[in-house]
Order: C-alpha cells, then sequence, then structure tokens
C-alpha cells in the first residue's frame, strides 16, 4: 500500500495536493495559487514572512500578463468562428454554411449537396469540432460565461498544458456520449467540454481539494436540473463530458507523482470515447 503524502512542513498532517515545481506535499495552510499550479511556499517566494512590496509588485505584474490563458483562448476561439460564420453569411443562428456542414456532430446525413456525411462516413474530426460550433448567441453567450467563470481555478490548478488537454478530452467524451444517446440529432457546442471541467472540480471536491470553494457539486446539480427541464439540450452530451471530465481529474489527481503516465491515462480517456463513438456508428 503506498504511503500517504504528507505535508513537508507539518508531517502530522495528510494531503492530495503537491507543489507544482518541487514534487512535495503541501497542506492547505502552505499552498500558494500561482498562474500555472499550486506552489509550496519556498518556491511560491514565500517562507511565513510577508514579500518585500517590489517583489509583490512585480509577481502581481506576471500574474496579470500570463492569467489564464488557455480559457480565454478557448473563448476566443469559439467567439471567432462564430463571427466567420457569420461573415460566410451563416445567418445569425448558424446552423447552416460550410462550416456547420462540415463541423456538426451527427451519425450520418445528408449534406446540401446530396452527399452522406458524417462520423459513420470516417469524419471522425467531427467528434470535436462540434465543440466550437454553437447555434446563435445565445447559445454561444451562456457556454462562453460559464467557461469564463469555471475554467480559470481549474487551469490554475492543473496548469495550461493540463487544462487544454482535459478540456479536449472531455470535448471528445461528450460527443461519444451524445452519439450513444441520440446518434442522429444534429449536435454542436462546447458544452460537453465545459461538463468536463465541472466533472473534475467535483472529483476534487471529493477528494478534499476545493478549487471552487466547495460549490463545484451544487453547480452540477442545478446545471443537471437545467439539462433534463429544458427540451433540445443534448442531456447525452453533458453526461459524457461530465464522466470524461472527472476521469481526466481522477488521473491527473491520482498519479501526479507519475506526471506521463497521468497524461497518457488522459489521452487514454480521450481514445475510449472516441471507441465508443465508433462503436455506436
Amino acid at each position: 500500500m503506498t504511503e500517504a503524502l504528507r505535508c513537508y512542513r507539518h508531517p502530522d498532517r495528510e494531503t492530495l495536493v503537491s507543489c507544482s515545481d518541487c514534487g512535495r506535499g503541501i497542506c492547505p495552510d502552505c499552498m500558494t495559487f500561482g498562474p500555472v499550479g499550486i506552489r509550496c511556499p519556498d518556491h511560491a517566494g514565500v517562507s511565513g514572512r510577508a514579500v518585500a512590496p517590489r517583489r509583490a509588485v512585480r509577481q502581481a505584474k506576471r500574474s496579470y500578463v500570463s492569467g489564464p490563458i488557455v480559457t480565454f483562448t478557448l473563448i476566443g476561439l469559439n467567439v471567432g468562428i462564430y463571427l466567420l460564420q457569420l461573415l460566410m453569411g451563416a445567418g445569425i443562428t448558424a446552423s447552416t454554411g460550410w462550416i456547420n456542414e462540415h463541423g456538426v456532430l451527427v451519425s450520418r446525413a445528408i449534406d446540401s449537396s446530396g452527399q452522406v456525411v458524417g462520423v459513420s462516413e470516417g469524419e471522425w474530426w467531427r467528434l470535436l469540432t462540434a465543440a466550437f460550433l454553437h447555434y446563435g448567441p445565445i447559445h454561444l453567450g451562456m457556454n462562453m460565461l460559464v467557461l469564463w467563470f469555471i475554467g480559470p481555478p481549474l487551469e490554475e490548478y492543473f496548469g495550461r498544458a493540463r487544462f487544454a488537454l482535459l478540456f479536449l478530452v472531455s470535448g471528445l467524451a461528450g460527443s461519444a456520449g451524445a452519439l450513444l444517446a441520440s446518434p442522429d440529432a444534429l449536435t454542436v457546442g462546447a458544452s460537453g467540454a465545459i461538463w468536463g471541467i465541472m466533472g473534475a472540480a467535483v472529483l476534487l471536491e471529493a477528494r478534499k481539494i476545493f478549487v471552487f470553494g466547495g460549490q463545484a457539486m451544487g453547480l452540477v446539480v442545478l446545471n443537471l436540473a437545467i439539462t433534463f427541464l429544458i427540451p433540445g439540450i443534448s442531456i447525452g452530451g453533458h453526461i459524457g463530458g461530465l464522466i470524461g471530465g472527472a476521469l481526466g481529474a481522477f488521473a491527473f489527481s491520482s498519479l501526479r507523482r507519475m506526471p506521463a503516465l497521468a497524461t497518457l491515462s488522459v489521452v487514454g480517456v480521450g481514445v475510449l470515447s472516441v471507441a465508443l463513438a465508433v462503436s455506436q456508428v
């Protein structure tokens, strides 16, 4: 049995969090949240004393310049693609046009030229591209608002690369869930990937890592109610993304001392999602 990780400054305290720089265990009293992970006092520039004013200013500037870059980039990509659809004449709902026809998630359909298209025809990119398409400004705005709210805390905890991987894998899991639940529906939206982020937050909360201050479960329950009460929402996509994100967070948090294996495990969740989609179509 593996020995429990303990805080290096308080050996009597067990913890599930380690410094992103040195890997030593740190308890909540010793954690310092930075733009690319959680650090111990030694590597965060604090040792139980106040940081010098000039140094604090420099650190604040670095945090401001860096920030949740991946979250903002994802928001920019989604908004940019929607605007490009409008420029190409897709209409306000963006439910037509070249980008939608070649990116929407569907098992099998007939396009405007009369050709058979879809995941069943080998167009596997639809499992991912659908996560960057939306049906109109309200759909886009609501998803981006949620991503803007919940993305930065997870990006700060996992770091940019892991957060980006978690988002993409959750998107694949959401697409797999959507195909399993309703293969003939035309599905778009980043909600599957966003639900993956919420699933990751719930998993961390269950392991006493409160990136949302203990509010993750309440957020998921509220959104689950909305998912089942409002018609037209992809239930399979939401549930699939939730499971994929939780599995990814479990791999990252459980294999924190073996980062390469943790990353491969999360990639494995994405591969499994694609395999499930293949089995459906």
